[in-house]
């Protein structure tokens, strides 16, 4: 019986350069000709899912960290902010002095001064050195309305500490967290209380699938729902400590080839 196989997206599927392995794409493309079906399971929302990501052949989404859930091209479940909240949002963050964008399934949307100020993170985010912000975000909308009722989450710049804990208490009822690349957090973001294992069970529930043929790909702490939804977790080199302690597998890093040699130990795919 083939499996079902959630692989993330920074870090797993695509290196820090943002480019994705040769060996990935082979990988993935001889795992669903074996059977084997394969769902992208990212914080990111589906406008931030490009073409080439497409294209290597994949059967749906789980995106928003959960928050949105698609199969076959069809949705099987978006939970976003309210219009209310997000305008909320979005008046704390100005007043805060902090630059963010939106994140929705029908595009990005950047805050005032966001261009500027996300010059240094990004060269931080990537492995380029010539990283700009419309290579890393090239569909981004710039000067457009912030006033949205379609936004699956919010990142903003992360400067400490401080910023998490003044979002959490400012918003309580809703999900805080950060991402980055290998320094540390770069991110902060704010959304609807989702996870990754939410969005996986609302995907097993509509498959009418069993859980024991499930193996998780991550390499971030975002990664731990994912891996609390599948029978088998496996790690990327470059995980965080906490996520290759709860995995039953590390494989090699990213650009190492290590979702293809993953697939190989698991013969998911052939030599």
């Amino acid at each position: 019986m083939g499996k079902l196989l959630f692989v993330d997206i920074g870090g797993t599927l695509l290196d820090y350069s943002n480019e994705v392995p040769r060996s990935a794409v082979d990988a993935i493309r001889k795992a669903r000709a074996k059977g084997h079906r394969v769902y992208l399971s990212s914080g990111r929302s589906s406008a931030e899912v490009t073409s080439q990501l497409w294209d290597i052949g994949v059967d749906g989404l789980i995106g928003a960290n959960g928050g949105y859930v698609e199969s076959a091209q069809e949705s099987v479940f978006h939970r976003r902010l309210s219009g209310e909240e997000t305008r909320h949002i979005v008046e704390w963050l100005y007043n805060r002095g902090l630059e963010f964008y939106l994140e929705s399934n029908n595009g990005l949307y950047a805050s005032r001064g966001f261009r500027e100020a996300s010059k240094p993170v990004l060269s931080r985010l990537s492995e380029k050195t010539d990283v700009t912000v419309d290579s890393m975000y090239p569909d981004m909308f710039w000067g457009a309305s912030l006033d949205r009722d379609d936004v699956n989450k919010i990142s903003y710049i992360f400067n400490s500490q401080e910023d998490l804990d003044a979002a959490r208490e400012a918003f309580p009822n809703l999900e805080h967290t950060t991402w980055g690349g290998q320094t540390g957090a770069l991110f902060g973001t704010i959304g609807v209380s989702v996870n990754k294992k939410i969005g996986v069970d609302r995907l097993l529930k509509y498959l009418n699938a069993d859980r024991a043929n499930t193996i998780a790909f991550g390499d971030s702490d975002e990664d731990l729902s994912l891996f609390e939804a599948s029978a088998y977790g496996v790690a990327m080199g470059e995980a965080t400590e906490s996520l290759k302690a709860a995995a039953d597998l590390v494989t090699d890093a990213v650009g190492q080839d290590g979702l293809r040699n993953a697939f190989l130990k698991l013969e998911l795919i052939d030599a």
